[in-house]
């Protein structure tokens, strides 16, 4: 993929970057191409132009792909493991692929956890940076205060938690409904035999 100066682009796990130039450089006598970034909290990375793919650089989503970043934030589906080492994995590669989806993903099902017990030192810092990568990319997007967005991102997800609890209520309630209703001719049955005898 090859971007131009100007381009708002997003570095896994990094957040939003400007590129400012392309220059190329020789190190340990191979001459390639970088683009020069400067990212939102005024550092510089240099991200070789042949491994663009590699590293995950994208371009920032589109006004249309917010709404649906919104859609899928307040679903109500969240994919969650009981098992601490298989979720940080799993979460740990989501961060890295550079997909604001994934990045979404992490976000709901750490969210949703830390409102039923207290999460690692680690998970808590991988849900500051999911939360921070997706309200800066939404924020710059949609050119609105971080403040704003990390508002709209909170409803969202306290809809999405809602629409979970409801469709577990649901659930439950005819999975209880099930149960009678197979209960029922039994004791029918039993009924008929008890007149029978």
């Amino acid at each position: 993929m090859a971007f131009e100066i100007g381009d708002k682009v997003i570095y896994p796990n990094h957040g939003l970057g400007i590129i400012e130039r392309l220059e190329t450089k020789t190190i340990m006598g191979t001459t390639c191409g970088f683009y020069q970034l400067k990212m939102a909290n005024e550092t510089t990375v240099f991200v070789p132009v042949d491994n663009v793919d590699g590293v995950g650089l994208r371009r920032a989503v589109s006004d249309e792909e917010v709404g649906r970043l919104f859609n899928l934030l307040s679903d109500g589906k969240i994919e969650s493991h009981q098992n601490w080492k298989g979720r940080f994995k799993d979460n740990s590669d989501r961060m890295r692929t550079g997909s604001i989806y994934d990045v979404v993903e992490v976000l709901k099902g750490l969210t949703f956890l830390s409102k039923s017990k207290s999460l690692s030192f680690r998970e808590k810092r991988m849900l500051d940076r999911a939360k921070f990568l997706v309200v800066s990319e939404i924020s710059e997007v949609l050119s609105e205060k971080a403040e704003i967005v990390e508002q709209k991102v909170d409803e969202a997800l306290e809809k999405c938690f809602a629409v979970k609890a409801r469709n577990a209520a649901r659930a439950k309630a005819a999975s209880v409904a099930s149960a009678a209703r197979a209960k029922t001719p039994a004791r029918a049955t039993a009924r008929r035999a008890a007149r029978a005898s």
